[in-house]
């Protein structure tokens, strides 16, 4: 055992570390100035968010103690277990804003479908992993991947989840495409996502989620209802200009006309603090976490592991272009966090077990 921790400890991923415990302390720092002007129920968010990323790195070191290839043995029981949580939601499960998506533990609410991307990448890995297939994977190939998406796909919908269905979705897709999906199936993928789209329109979507993704194409509409959130959040991120305007200095967040800015919309208040300077320097930290784990995928030892690599790396892509994207008015708002930024023990805990397993792949690319 001595043995083992000392290899582990030499072959510590100080990179990866560093680059996740940099967006934690500049996330932090963040909240604490985005509460800062939301009174007393609030003031203390920041605090509960160190508890989170205490706990999340205590629940990281125990994954990368672990050797994920014993995840591979037990990646089905680790998907069923988690559809199981994302069923319960519906039987216990506490409705916030018109959502039921979260289950009350004493204190806290635990949200099923944030543990469920893990779930959803360790099942992806196990099957690719299992399957024979060298050559380019056609459509029928995907059936199974597929159905492994749908399962769980289909409960998010029913809370209902668009942004984190949304996420799922693109974490399956990367994985099929960077594992040899053929050209002509993925365009095929794109013709059928595209088909359906008046389906999804119709039957799919509430009408909180239409008139979203109405006020994106049009949001000048409604500025005071559905427009309020991109719009504020444009207004801040422009107003931060090369340096920004400093610490707890921006006046929409100050002044409280920026919603969610602790969970959804903390991106823009740390445009309007800091700047260009300190956006250029969140997304250096993404964009080198995100192509680390493509480069620990390409090393990793086996295919489960490059599969997890590629699963991890693609979740914490697809969530902070998909967050940045919304509060840029670049795409609609589907409530999606910022990684390690945004306050929610939830997804801190779900990232922090994904970086958690992108080190444990990379540290185990060595003979141990």
């Amino acid at each position: 055992m001595a043995a083992l921790a000392n290899r582990l400890r030499d072959h510590f991923d100080w990179p990866l570390f560093v680059a996740a415990a940099g967006i934690a302390l500049i996330g932090v720092t963040n909240l604490y100035s985005a509460t800062s002007a939301v009174g007393p129920a609030r003031a203390d968010i920041y605090i509960q968010q160190i508890y989170w990323l205490t706990l999340g790195a205590g629940v990281a070191v125990l994954v990368v103690a672990i050797d994920y290839r014993h995840l591979e043995r037990h990646g089905w029981v680790i998907y069923g277990a988690n559809l199981a949580l994302l069923a319960l939601v519906f039987l216990l499960g506490r409705s916030i804003r018109g959502s039921q998506r979260w289950i009350p533990i004493g204190s806290f609410s635990l949200q099923p479908s944030e543990l469920m991307k893990i779930a959803l990448i360790i099942a992806l890995a196990k099957y690719l992993h299992n399957d024979p297939k060298t050559d380019g994977r056609t459509l029928k190939d995907l059936v199974i991947p597929g159905l492994i998406l749908a399962a769980p796909m289909s409960l998010i919908l029913q809370q209902p989840d668009l942004g984190t269905a949304m996420i799922m979705a693109a974490i399956f897709a990367t994985i099929m495409f960077l594992t040899n999906l053929k050209l002509r199936s993925l365009v095929t993928l794109v013709a059928v996502f595209v088909i359906s789209a008046p389906l999804t329109w119709t039957y799919l979507l509430k009408d909180y989620q239409r008139q979203r993704f109405l006020s994106f194409f049009n949001p000048r509409e409604d500025l005071l209802d559905s427009g309020w959130h991109a719009h504020q959040s444009i207004v801040a991120i422009g107003s931060g200009g090369l340096w920004g305007k400093g610490f707890m200095q921006g006046t929409q967040n100050q002044h409280r006309f920026l919603p969610d800015q602790h969970t959804d919309f903390p991106f823009p208040v740390l445009a309007e603090e800091h700047g260009l300077a300190g956006v250029l320097l969140l997304l250096g930290l993404y964009l080198f976490i995100v192509l680390w784990g493509l480069k620990v995928a390409s090393q990793a030892k086996d295919r489960f592991g490059a599969v997890i690599a590629v699963g991890v790396s693609a979740m914490v892509f697809w969530h902070a272009m998909i967050n940045i994207g919304m509060v840029m008015g670049m795409l609609p708002v589907v409530g999606v966090t910022l990684p390690l930024f945004s306050y929610g023990g939830s997804s801190v805990l779900a990232v922090m077990i994904g970086v958690g397993l992108l080190m444990n792949v990379s540290m185990r690319r060595f003979h141990f």
